[in-house]
């Protein structure tokens, strides 16, 4: 089954196929422009794999909702708007309940980083700390 139509229900490249289609939305890219673009979008937390963007992209093709040119890029084919998926531009919390859970989140990631790379953790001590003050306003303030 396809998971053009609905992006969340397919089994492989869950999140990769709306933010593929969301990046050629703005320009043709190739394959490793596209990997590029979406370690910088996710801050370098996500590069996804050749393994996982290229048969991404012959799917895709197959389908015709893009299309290859002779420099290698891909584009947006015409019409594949009328099929934009339904989740593009919802990347990141939408509420106080969603941004509660990634921040809690982002603080297992950080709770990881601290045994694994010492070093690189302790340069980021001020920044959090920093961090946990505003979050320690905004919550004495709500209160």
């Amino acid at each position: 089954m396809s998971s053009f139509g609905a992006p969340w229900l397919s089994r492989h490249r869950r999140g990769l196929r709306p933010l593929v289609y969301h990046l050629l939305s703005q320009g043709p890219k190739s394959g490793a422009e596209l990997m590029d673009d979406i370690e910088r979008f996710s801050r370098g937390f996500w590069r996804p794999s050749p393994g996982s963007v290229y048969p991404l992209l012959d799917e895709m093709a197959q389908e015709g909702v893009i299309k290859r040119g002779s420099d290698g890029r891909y584009t947006l084919a015409a019409g594949a708007s009328a099929h934009s998926p339904q989740s593009l531009g919802r990347f990141g919390p939408r509420n106080v309940d969603e941004a509660v859970t990634e921040l809690r989140g982002l603080v297992a990631f950080l709770e990881d980083l601290k045994g694994s790379r010492a070093e690189e953790f302790a340069k980021a001590i001020p920044a959090m700390k920093e961090v946990a003050d505003r979050l320690g306003r905004i919550a004495s303030e709500g209160s």
